[in-house]
């Protein structure tokens, strides 16, 4: 594990792991579910799209304790760095 211990490979996996699960979320869980991009743009100015965004973060807290606890702490950073846009985006939109 050490060697992939990495900033640039904990920001990717932070990016695209909320939009992924988003995905997963909204295809299996939102009953109007149109297609990805409809439905988003639909939710936009919404605040129900703030707690779908903040809830699609979890999955990188989660990933973020477990580099913690296996001592990759750039990974982590990474993780948690990739994570901020989908926060910021999420409290300025409440």
């Amino acid at each position: 594990m050490k060697r992939f211990n990495r900033f640039l490979y904990g920001f990717i996996a932070g990016i695209l792991l909320p939009a992924i699960f988003m995905w997963i979320y909204l295809s299996n869980l939102y009953p109007g579910y149109e297609g990805f991009s409809a439905t988003l743009s639909s939710l936009f100015p919404s605040a129900l799209f703030a707690k779908i965004l903040l809830v699609s973060i979890f999955p990188n807290l989660i990933l973020t304790f477990v580099f913690y606890k296996s001592d990759s702490f750039k990974l982590a950073t990474g993780v948690l760095s990739g994570a901020m846009p989908y926060l910021i985006t999420s409290v300025f939109t409440l």
